[in-house]
């Protein structure tokens, strides 16, 4: 018997290494000699952690209990692993295996199901045999051809075809060419790179050395921010695994082949998922774009040719090379094949990880997979491509997730985070958001972006402060088309997408806040007060958790807040459970 416990980040955060330690104890304790307990990575539903897979000695899965926290972990071990019964209660609803059943899994294919420090899992699942296949039966063009046939584009931003970016370093002379992974996840709530690394780190490093294959590079390097240590660690553990058994390194599968990865920890600048400034930190630099063209396939880490993908391209292509291209292709829609992982944050119910097959809705994915907004509040809008992409709203929820359908919306497929906002969402103020993030990760290289985030966040600063001016609007606009015109790499260009997408569909709440003082969402501090209503019972509970003590008033009588004082921290209003405290 096997019990399995789910440690990548997520896991961890709420407690999984303490339920894996308490299942050793217990077991050590009840000289359990026949169970083994084990490690995987994070199989997508973050909002169910800690969780614990046990499986039978034939290797089926008997039971998959949630939230597994340490004080559940005694009866788990005396009903199901000494009784034979699994414990009811604890086990997955049905409701919440649906949120894994919608999807079409490729490049999570193993993340949840392996234990991604060990490679003979990776190899049982068929894994590095696509490299063996390439290396040893297949012409770089018969591999390039595949990739072509399958449709692939890179999932890590503007969605540009794999083969195009291989065969073109592919067709470059060099002394030495170059693979190259972007793993500097930065966007604000994206953790699909980061899951990858942790749960299944050989399908990155199988998919970096088929690609070295077809492009002629006999060395690649993972640029992987520090923020991710436990990705790190997997990796290298990962990449010491490969080279022993003769997949990394030198004549890869009795060739004469060879190639090696390296890993480059980066200091977590957002800037440098830009390729260009991506290099320029390789070569020890400060990380700062540089002008195209040349791109990176002629000249790029030191000059040399060089290809750049991101985490997720790369853990497509084992399989892609296993499957057919054809295979893949048949996935998706008309220009965007396959499947895309996507990062579902903010306001939803079931928040994590999921990968389904382009096409699918924003409200499939929302509320059938998601499981719909928090609370059952009213949803508003979703924010798509992080920083570099824009805020799509209520009406726009049945628009395909393509590249082409997404764009239209003023929004991008970007990496893949999806942050769900509801009505209490304020939209000036989450443009607000983006623009202080991008204007502080500017690399500052072109004046247009270091000076023309700063004043866009400015304004909007002042609006969410209730100091809105009449001509506001009309300069972010203008400021908005200079900056995306003028600045010199992707960053600075699409630092305004989130403004613009905000004014577009949600114009009425900057008129709101300028020009009747109002925030819409009752959100920004500066625009609310908090009112006690005639519903108050005078159960104190508001006055106790104010922290200021603005709240008067005798038990059972209604209570009253004195604006002077407050400070707008919401305490009273979470703390009443009348509804009697209102934001106005």
């Amino acid at each position: 018997m096997k019990v399995v416990v789910g440690q990548g980040s997520c896991g961890i955060a709420t407690g999984a290494k303490k339920t894996s330690d308490e299942f050793q104890r217990i077991a050590a304790e009840k000289n359990l000699t026949n169970v083994v307990i084990d490690k995987t990575g994070c199989i997508g539903t973050c909002y169910l952690e800690p969780i614990v897979d046990v499986y039978n000695d034939e290797g089926a899965l008997e039971a998959r209990y949630v939230k597994c926290t340490t004080d559940k972990v005694e009866r788990i071990v005396e009903e199901h692993l000494l009784g034979g019964k699994p414990v009811e209660e604890y086990v997955i609803p049905a409701e919440d295996e649906d949120f894994l059943s919608q999807q079409q899994r490729i490049v999570l294919r193993n993340c949840g199901q392996i234990n991604p420090e060990k490679i003979e899992e990776y190899i049982a699942t068929g894994g590095y045999e696509a490299a063996r296949k390439v290396i040893t039966s297949m012409t770089p063009d018969e591999v390039i051809e595949e990739i072509k046939v399958s449709g692939l584009r890179g999932r890590g931003g503007a969605g540009f075809p794999t083969w195009f970016k291989w065969n073109a370093i592919k067709s470059n002379k060099g002394a030495q060419k170059y693979m190259v992974c972007n793993a500097d996840e930065g966007d604000p709530g994206a953790f699909m790179d980061r899951s990858v690394l942790e749960g299944d780190p050989h399908s990155l490093l199988e998919g970096m050395i088929i690609g070295g294959f077809a492009a002629g590079a006999t060395e690649g390097i993972i640029y992987c921010r520090a923020e991710y240590p436990l990705a790190i660690a997997r990796l290298e553990i990962a990449m010491a695994q490969a080279r022993e058994k003769g997949y990394l390194g030198k004549n890869l599968f009795g060739t004469d082949f060879n190639f090696d990865i390296r890993i480059k920890a980066g200091a977590g600048a957002f800037v440098c998922g830009e390729e260009t400034a991506l290099i320029a930190s390789l070569e020890g630099e400060r990380g700062m774009p540089r002008l195209k063209p040349p791109f990176p396939a002629a000249k790029g880490y030191w000059k040399l040719p060089t290809n750049i993908n991101n985490v997720e391209t790369y853990a497509n292509v084992a399989w892609i090379i296993a499957n057919g291209g054809q295979a893949f292709a048949d996935r998706g829609a008309e220009k965007s094949k396959g499947s895309k992982v996507f990062a579902l944050a903010g306001k939803i119910k079931k928040g994590g990880l999921v990968e389904v097959p382009m096409g699918m809705t924003l409200k499939e994915v929302i509320y059938n997979i998601g499981g719909g907004i928090k609370n059952d509040k009213e949803f508003k809008a979703v924010q798509m491509g992080g920083p570099s992409g824009g805020c799509i709203p209520a009406e726009l929820i049945d628009t395909p997730v393509t590249y082409e359908d997404i764009n239209k919306t003023g929004a991008i497929v970007g990496s893949g985070g999806m942050i769900v906002m509801d009505e209490d969402t304020c939209m000036v103020d989450m443009a607000r958001f983006f623009l202080d993030f991008t204007k502080k990760e500017s690399c500052g290289k072109c004046n247009y972006c270091r000076i023309g985030t700063k004043r866009m966040l400015e304004i909007l600063e002042r609006i969410t402060k209730g100091e809105g001016r009449d001509g506001d609007i009309e300069l972010l606009e203008e400021l908005a088309a200079k900056i995306k015109d003028g600045a010199m790499c992707g960053l600075g260009q699409t630092a305004p997408n989130p403004v613009l997408t905000t004014l577009k569909y949600f114009r009425n709440e900057y008129e709101d806040h300028i020009y009747n003082h109002k925030c819409t969402a009752k959100s920004c501090k500066a625009l609310i007060h908090y009112e006690i209503t005639e519903d108050c019972k005078g159960c104190t509970a508001c006055a106790r958790h104010c922290p200021v003590g603005a709240i008067s008033g005798e038990k059972k009588q209604q209570h009253k807040i004195d604006p002077a004082i407050c400070i707008k921290c919401g305490k009273c209003e979470e703390s009443c459970k009348f509804g009697a405290v209102k934001r106005v």
